[in-house]
């Protein structure tokens, strides 16, 4: 692979990479000029959500518009896609990107598997495991020439005449990475992806304790194999309260118990609570939920469940607060901040972590 096609990495001084973006209001162009804005401030990447945008549309433009940010899907809906579809997709990306391009994928859930997108649920950690190793056999085809021969419980591909393959990419295939909360699919990210992408909805105490071992685990099952002996890497959008005075701090804080407790009143993110003896929080959430009382709901959020989830407290406070926590831990790090913070705030905390 050209030098020139290699993801940007943090300097040596900097124990993770920051990635920049997850605007989950953000419509291609404005990811575009989201990520020439990134780049210019000094960010590492630039991640692109599937919500109301495709992803894929947006990075391709941000791609063209930038020359050094590493562009991550975080995430797209793979289970709303073949493998093929996929892989000629992210292959387009890594051209397109020179290289620059990292393919992040998440399982989504049932209901919108099956009900927004039509297609089929079942067994999600199996699945993505075969999804990933179906990507991989079709990019080795791509790039080898060889006959396309997957056939796996939930996918078959077994056919790719010259015609409709891209052939090899010059920069090589892009990284896998997977969105995990639960051990399971951690495991699966461990053993068959190049790095698992938390979710915000996550405590250090879960990383260590959960997470990074489901990690080893996979890995471990990936035995001599080349995904084994891959550089991993685990990427984070951390929940942050910032501010420049103490009344704009506390008015962060009050959004980030109201996403933390939308997160928590989801059976899904239970494991996360239930490892803090929160189980009777989440019940209490999630009966708030079905009656739709999203501002009550954030009363329910203690300040020790804030503090637990968040870093709260102006640029400095918030940047020796992630150090402290994640340095050792977590090897690219975003921002989780559901509420409008001040693009000079942005720019301080970028450097204060840079130190």
């Amino acid at each position: 692979m050209p030098d020139d096609a290699q993801p940007a990495e943090p300097t040596p001084s900097v124990p993770f990479a920051i990635d920049a973006g997850g605007d989950v209001s953000a419509g291609p162009l404005e990811l575009e000029l989201a990520a020439t804005q990134a780049e210019a401030a000094g960010f590492d990447g630039v991640l692109g959500v599937e919500l109301g945008h495709d992803p894929f549309v947006a990075l391709a433009l941000a791609a063209r518009a930038t020359s050094r940010v590493r562009l991550t899907t975080s995430i797209a809906v793979a289970f709303a896609r073949s493998p093929m579809s996929t892989a000629v997709l992210a292959n387009d990306l890594q051209l397109v990107s020179s290289g620059r391009f990292v393919l992040g994928l998440g399982s989504q859930v049932k209901p919108h598997i099956e009900r927004r997108f039509s297609m089929p649920w079942s067994r999600p950690a199996a699945r993505m495991r075969e999804y990933v190793r179906a990507l991989r056999a079709i990019q080795e085809a791509w790039d080898t020439g060889t006959r396309l021969n997957f056939a796996g419980e939930f996918y078959t591909h077994t056919l790719m005449p010259p015609m409709f393959s891209p052939g090899p990419n010059p920069f090589g295939p892009p990284p896998v990475t997977i969105a995990a909360v639960g051990p399971g699919m951690a495991e699966v990210a461990g053993e068959v992806a190049d790095g698992m992408l938390a979710h915000p909805f996550t405590t250090e105490r879960y990383l260590r304790e959960v997470s990074l071992p489901a990690i080893a685990r996979g890995r471990a099952a990936a035995g001599d194999c080349a995904v084994a002996h891959r550089t991993f890497e685990v990427s984070l959008p951390a929940f942050i309260a910032i501010g420049d005075t103490p009344d704009a701090v506390r008015k962060a804080q009050r959004a980030v118990k109201r996403q933390i407790a939308f997160y928590g009143s989801t059976p899904t993110y239970l494991p996360v609570l239930e490892l803090h003896g929160w189980e009777s929080v989440h019940s209490a959430l999630h009966a708030g939920s079905l009656r739709g009382e999203w501002e009550a709901m954030a009363d329910l959020v203690t300040d020790e469940m804030l503090d637990a989830f968040a870093i709260s407290g102006t640029p400095p406070e918030v940047a020796a607060g992630l150090h402290a926590r994640f340095d050792g831990l977590v090897q690219r790090l975003s921002f989780s901040a559901p509420y409008r913070v001040a693009p000079e705030l942005w720019g301080e905390l970028l450097r204060e972590l840079r130190g």
